[in-house]
């Protein structure tokens, strides 16, 4: 449906992420990656979604004098907001451990930020997942990181995962949010362009 509403338009992701490719598959987009290496520092006195924004709009930056009248470039980051501090990926299974064992028995919140930008304008939209843990075992969380390696997910792990099974008590908000991707804004974005 959204593929022939934008049929006059080159969707260009710029995410290595597996998962957001997914998604843009599973929307029926037709689309193509372009990947451009960015080095994801922000001011620390941001705070929350002022991070995720900021990181999706550099992103974004690297394309500029770049796109064609009919591209739209996406860009996106996702990091995880808990007890008042950004946690991104985790360095090493050390990290990862502590990451996880401070998201136990606790509620934290998802913000992923979406910048889409075309050669005349960049916009940003964002969503807020909250997130909430059971008690994690050292056990379970020593058997995930082995098992799963999250090295390369925001809060050290995937919600699509085994932990996301046996540790998750509750959501609020939006499931792919947390996988990575606001689908249904980015849905709803897209199709207004068309």
């Amino acid at each position: 449906m959204l593929r022939n509403k934008l049929k006059d338009y080159k969707i260009i992701l710029a995410s290595g992420s597996p998962r957001r490719q997914q998604f843009f598959k599973d929307l029926d987009l037709d689309f193509e990656i372009r990947l451009k290496e960015i080095e994801e520092i922000f001011p620390p006195e941001l705070k929350r979604e002022a991070i995720t924004n900021y990181l999706a709009e550099l992103k974004a930056a690297a394309f500029d004098g770049e796109l064609q009248d009919n591209e739209i470039l996406v860009t996106s980051d996702t990091l995880v907001w808990h007890n008042e501090k950004a946690l991104g990926k985790p360095k090493d299974s050390e990290d990862a451990f502590a990451i996880l064992k401070s998201l136990s028995n606790a509620t934290h919140e998802v913000i992923t930020s979406v910048c889409f930008k075309t050669s005349t304008k960049t916009e940003v939209i964002f969503e807020i997942t909250k997130v909430t843990f059971n008690e994690l075992s050292d056990e379970a969380i020593a058997y995930y990181i082995e098992n799963y390696k999250p090295f390369d997910k925001a809060g050290a792990y995937g919600i699509q995962e085994w932990i996301g099974f046996v540790g998750v008590s509750k959501i609020e908000g939006s499931y792919a949010n947390v996988i990575g991707l606001p689908v249904d804004k980015v849905y709803q974005y897209l199709s207004n362009l068309a």
